[in-house]
């Protein structure tokens, strides 16, 4: 018997600290799904009792986040185990422990392509769509007719991003729009809101999340600020396949396609206006 496989009678699942989160985004950095540079701090605080760590011999071997949204809606992200540890039941514990967290909610992930068969099979989530990931270069400039998210009523855009996602997430958006290194735009027409999006830094460049919008030609506008928010920067910019005119924007700004993941939940797909979802908030939180 390995060092490893002796050890494993010395594992720990607990919940994380919040001084602890750094480690859940070096993993992520590992695994190169670029985080942004505030998203450890914004995560964490939107269900600190939903974040896990395992420890093999009192040393972090993985993690793995499961956020509740609400009493009905929760997310399953930052699911990762160091690559000398896999095969050793680690994620599944973890799995275990956030399944735990989240109750019977219905729960949405963002899983890796390789993993999609051992999440219908293991966890019995059910595949809906997939999501593409774009990645581009800033510039242009920005379009007239558009607004700074802070001059939106808050309650405002709380009403409008339910329309788009699966619960209420007020606290996140709160702290989400207003993070530093970041851009946002919002559209109104007659005093109503027709939609909104937020770029901020990550450890690479910049990435789009969300991008919410009633009508194409209102999105491409909100996506020409953002990307000239950025000029010269490298950004990215995650589509839900089934949304038409959001993989018609990509590809008419010659957006490439750098990797997919496969939505999943566990009971029934959402009822959102997902073709009103040109870019995804983000695959760790939904």
């Amino acid at each position: 018997m390995n060092k490893i496989s002796e050890g494993m009678k010395n594992l720990k699942i607990r919940r994380m600290k919040s001084e602890e989160v750094d480690f859940a985004i070096e993993m992520a950095i590992a695994e190169g799904w670029n985080p942004g540079i505030h998203d450890g701090e914004l995560f964490y605080e939107t269900d600190p009792e939903g974040f896990f760590i395992a420890e093999l011999g009192g040393k972090p071997v993985g993690c793995a986040s499961a956020v509740a949204y609400d009493d009905k809606f929760g997310f399953l992200g930052l699911y990762v185990v160091k690559p000398e540890f896999r095969r050793k039941e680690i994620g599944m514990k973890l799995t275990e422990k956030c399944l735990e967290h989240l109750g019977e909610r219905n729960i949405g992930l963002d899983g890796v392509v390789e993993n999609e068969k051992k999440y219908q099979k293991v966890m019995k989530f059910r595949s809906s769509y997939s999501n593409l990931r774009f990645e581009g270069k800033g510039a242009g400039e920005i379009p007239e007719g558009l607004v700074e998210i802070s001059e939106i009523a808050f309650e405002k855009l709380t009403e409008y991003d339910r329309r788009m996602f699966p619960a209420p997430r007020h606290g996140f958006l709160e702290k989400w729009i207003k993070q530093p290194a970041s851009y946002a735009f919002a559209a109104m027409e007659a005093g109503n809101l027709k939609g909104y999006g937020v770029i901020r830094k990550c450890r690479q460049g910049y990435k789009i999340g969300p991008l919410f919008a009633d009508m194409g030609s209102t999105a491409e506008k909100i996506f020409m600020a953002l990307k000239a928010s950025v000029p010269e920067q490298n950004f990215y910019f995650d589509v839900p396949e089934p949304n038409k005119k959001a993989m018609e924007i990509a590809k008419k700004y010659n957006m490439n396609v750098m990797f997919r993941t496969i939505r999943m939940y566990s009971r029934e797909e959402p009822d959102i206006e997902l073709d009103k979802v040109y870019g995804v908030t983000s695959f760790e939180l939904g």
